[in-house]
């Protein structure tokens, strides 16, 4: 379903205790944190040295670009419970456009475990300055291009 023809990019997102509902599994919108979380690791510049070649955005007002979220799709699968063990995020890209991509996701319960949720995000560039989309850059389609497949395939 959805599998991708690119490579997946890979992101462990730490469960904090907070993330849990009262029936003891990550909650609905707590999810939507952990896409959000996995995407600004895989993508924005933090001064770490071990950051991944996809991580070429600069956070800030002052980088010039916004990235806003235009649309989710999400599919909760299978209940999360809370565990010390990160959650994993897979990602790719099933479609990089003019200005806007969609982004795939699925995170798995376990390291190596089923998909308990199945999600994309339509993300737009938009100028600081203009308040309008902008143009992806050829870096950003250079460093990107390797994780584009198949969009996924929900349910509904």
């Amino acid at each position: 379903m959805g599998e991708p023809a690119g490579a997946r990019m890979r992101v462990a997102v730490p469960m904090r205790w907070r993330d849990q509902d009262a029936f003891q599994h990550v909650n609905n919108s707590t999810m939507l944190t952990i896409l959000e979380e996995a995407r600004v690791r895989a993508f924005f510049r933090t001064g770490d040295e071990d950051a991944p070649a996809t991580a070429i955005l600069d956070p800030g007002l002052d980088a010039g670009t916004l990235t806003l979220i235009a649309s989710h799709h999400i599919e909760y699968l299978a209940p999360v419970p809370y565990r010390r063990a990160p959650l994993e995020v897979d990602m790719w890209f099933s479609r990089i456009g003019g200005s806007s991509v969609e982004l795939c996701y699925e995170v798995t319960d376990e390291p190596g475990g089923r998909v308990a949720v199945r999600a994309s995000s339509t993300f737009v560039m938009v100028d600081v300055e203009s308040g309008r989309p902008r143009r992806l850059t050829d870096e950003e389609r250079a460093a990107w291009a390797p994780f584009v497949g198949e969009p996924l395939a929900f349910r509904r």
